[in-house]
């Protein structure tokens, strides 16, 4: 995809961080923005920041799917079918280790980070196998590619994001629809919200949204299926590719130690 005016793109989580960039770009661009978020000032904020002739802003909860398909059928009936689509919606996890992490925390993360991008694909699929072309964007994380500690709830849901998308993307083999999975590595959102997390976020939290949308921009543009990119990204997906996992773990250990809370870990 060459052109993105009059496109009608969706975004999920646009109230903030990567969600507000793809916002703001794909507006730039000349595209219709569908855009929701669960924060309703946030999105507020979106809202006053875009400048798009043809616009919607909806209150969503991602993990609602009877509120993602509403969304879509507003969507289709107010801006027309969906061309592209950015599952961007996630929260943070408990940022402890599984053994101190509650069993409702890994529901919600789940939830949100995985069952949100069902929700939004299911809910889109056939708007977007109504046009010559269109792309699905599923957005993992660096954490779908290695495992790193105090961070098993999101990890696991960001690697299901991984599976499902690459799934999907060998089923749409041949259709009009394009699936980009995306892997940002240490961006600069306020994803890390709680107090525990921002020792992580000062030291990994370093590339701009607005960066990553750039790239993202461009592997559309280029017709990639993947997108790694951002602080750290391209020297932890070698790793994960090259390194036995034993020693990948020791060193996903000992690079991070230092900046996660260790509190509850014996003999650390």
């Amino acid at each position: 995809m060459q052109d993105f005016t009059g496109k009608t793109v969706v975004i999920t989580g646009a109230g903030s961080g990567m969600g507000r960039a793809y916002a703001k770009a794909f507006a730039a661009l000349g595209c219709k923005v569908a855009l929701c978020d669960v924060d309703r000032e946030a999105l507020a904020e979106t809202q006053r920041l875009i400048r798009a002739d043809h616009c919607l802003f909806m209150h969503v909860d991602v993990a609602d799917a009877n509120e993602v398909l509403e969304f879509s059928q507003r969507v289709e009936a107010e801006l027309g079918p969906a061309h592209i689509v950015i599952n961007n919606a996630g929260i943070e996890g408990s940022a402890q280790p599984s053994w101190k992490t509650s069993l409702d925390t890994y529901r919600r993360v789940m939830e949100v980070n995985y069952f949100g991008v069902v929700y939004g694909t299911q809910a889109f699929l056939a708007q977007l196998q109504s046009h010559h072309e269109s792309w699905l964007v599923n957005v993992s994380s660096i954490f779908g590619l290695i495992g790193t500690p105090n961070h098993t709830d999101y990890c696991g849901s960001k690697f299901a994001v991984r599976g499902y998308t690459e799934a999907l993307m060998c089923e749409l083999k041949g259709s009009p629809v394009n699936v980009l999975l995306a892997h940002p590595g240490g961006i600069a959102t306020n994803i890390a919200r709680h107090d525990f997390n921002q020792r992580f976020a000062q030291h990994y939290l370093t590339t701009s949204p607005e960066a990553f949308v750039e790239a993202l921009i461009a592997a559309i543009r280029k017709k990639r299926h993947r997108l790694v990119f951002g602080a750290g990204s391209r020297k932890s997906a070698l790793a994960a590719r090259l390194l036995p996992l034993g020693i990948l773990s020791s060193v996903i250990w000992r690079e991070m130690k230092n900046i996660i809370d260790t509190r509850h870990y014996p003999n650390k």
